[in-house]
């Protein structure tokens, strides 16, 4: 297979590794951009986070919370560019799927599409989006959406960057006053800056460990320095690197971005200690508009051209 610069691009964007370097990892994997970013792992060339890079699409993430703060939609809505997605009637649309998502029974894009629109009964959602595809002349799609329902709680809420991130976050504790509320929007914008995957290590799947391990494992023995060091001190440096990791993941491991002396789960401990009830996390959602997508790179003047030839 042939490797474009184009590729060669793609993945130092997704990595950071240098030209040559994914140029080799390319043509070793024979173009497969996901086995070439495991590649550059492998020889401690590329971050561990895969896909790193690739948000490209445009659109809005927004959200929707109930007037008693339990229940929380958030949705993300896609647009071929930024212009559109400024759009005051893509962003009333957005917000109004954001809505219907709170309310819906659906859990799956085909059943949400078929649903009367809320505001249109005469419509459906997936009828609704093709008539403002119509309206604004250019292609638009609802991605995803989630919802949280507090139990014992409520439901924290976070927008960034005007929609390109958005947080929900499932706070579990008996006080909520205006400390508890501070502290859940302190810990929604640590998951909007460090992006971590999991709650704490409980939810971390023994395969994906053991993959992680496999990566570390390659790391180690790819670097020369290395060579001569005993079996027990290399066993120790995986198993430290391993630990390294898997806080960085979990959001209660992660150092806590206001006070680099303390964690996130120790921030918690301290609001709990502060408000005399327990403050914990149950779980989260985070979307970051495009995230896995990837936007079409295209010349303008080319493209120009080309509408002129035809």
């Amino acid at each position: 297979m042939e490797i474009t610069a184009s590729m060669v691009k793609e993945l130092r964007e997704m990595t950071g590794a240098g030209m040559m370097d994914c140029k080799k990892a390319l043509t070793a994997t024979e173009g497969d951009m996901d086995n070439a970013v495991e590649f550059l792992r492998e020889k401690g060339l590329a971050a561990a986070e895969k896909k790193a890079g690739r948000i490209a699409a445009e659109g809005i993430v927004d959200i929707n919370l109930s007037a008693d703060g339990k229940i929380a939609a958030i949705v993300e809505v896609n647009s071929e560019t930024d212009f559109v997605a400024k759009n005051d009637k893509f962003r009333d649309f957005v917000a109004a799927v954001a809505a219907q998502a709170a309310k819906t029974t659906a859990t799956d894009m085909d059943t949400f599409f078929s649903e009367k629109w809320a505001l249109d009964s005469s419509k459906t959602v997936k009828e609704e989006l093709s008539s403002l595809i119509a309206v604004i002349g250019e292609n638009m799609n609802i991605r995803r959406f989630e919802k949280l329902e507090a139990a014992n709680g409520f439901i924290c809420t976070y927008i960034h960057g005007g929609g390109r991130i958005g947080i929900l976050v499932d706070v579990e504790t008996t006080v909520v006053n205006t400390e508890v509320q501070e502290a859940a929007k302190n810990v929604a914008m640590q998951i909007a800056a460090l992006s971590p995957k999991y709650v704490n290590q409980s939810e971390i799947s023994a395969d994906f460990i053991a993959h992680e391990k496999e990566i570390i494992a390659a790391q180690i023995q790819n670097d020369p320095a290395n060579a001569k060091k005993p079996e027990n001190i290399i066993e120790k440096m995986l198993e430290g690197r391993l630990s390294k990791e898997l806080k960085e993941f979990c959001l209660v491991d992660q150092m806590y971005v206001k006070d680099s002396e303390i964690s996130v789960g120790q921030y918690l401990a301290n609001i709990s200690k502060q408000v005399g009830a327990s403050v914990t996390v149950k779980r989260f959602i985070r979307f970051e508009t495009g995230e896995g997508l990837q936007k079409k790179n295209e010349n303008f003047a080319e493209e120009v051209a080309r509408q002129m030839g035809n």
